[in-house]
């Protein structure tokens, strides 16, 4: 892994932040796979079966950033920490999972637990790698409570049935079987 200017890496890091907050304001966050490698990889794990790949700019696109991101218009995801290796080319975002749905206490639903984004830095003001973790039990805790109160959104809810009737989803892979695994760092990258 290469050496990068801190400056270059915080800039980076800078344009990730608000191409995030766009992504919020628009509830559209397709439009960061710009911000990624032709080659990227963009994964995490989602409990003790199953794991989530895209591959390459464009499944990024469509798949993470878009077909997963459905159900979650006006969910926030407000970076807390970032942590910035320049002699790795790496970087740490810790977040924030939060619903504009409220609670009968008038408090937003927000996911438990530590969520956060594994980059590594591939020039150019991309990403060539990411890997997301969050508390799996805890989501599935909260749209549970979300579906029971009415709040979740149709989107969400489509997902969700779709894999409890043992539907594959596009990215979605039986642990083990991805393209490329989740620990795996692709040359180059």
């Amino acid at each position: 892994m290469p050496a990068y200017p801190r400056a270059e890496l915080e800039e980076m890091v800078e344009r990730w932040l608000q191409a995030n907050q766009a992504g919020e304001a628009e509830k559209d966050w397709r439009h960061m796979a710009d911000l990624y490698t032709e080659d990227a990889t963009y994964g995490w794990n989602v409990g003790p079966n199953d794991e989530f790949m895209a591959v390459g700019r464009e499944e990024i696109r469509e798949i993470a950033l878009g077909l997963e991101m459905a159900g979650l218009e006006g969910w926030t995801y407000p970076y807390q920490k970032v942590l910035i290796d320049e002699q790795q080319g790496e970087i740490l975002g810790l977040w924030k999972q939060v619903a504009d749905a409220k609670k009968a206490d008038g408090t937003n639903y927000e996911i438990a637990g530590l969520g956060g984004s594994w980059f590594r830095y591939g020039g150019n003001f991309q990403w060539s790698w990411q890997r997301d973790f969050f508390d799996v039990g805890n989501a599935g805790a909260v749209f549970l409570a979300m579906i029971g109160d009415g709040t979740l959104l149709p989107g969400m809810q489509q997902r969700i049935e779709r894999a409890m009737s043992g539907e594959r989803l596009p990215g979605h892979y039986r642990l083990g079987e991805a393209p490329v695994g989740l620990w795996e760092v692709p040359e180059g990258s």
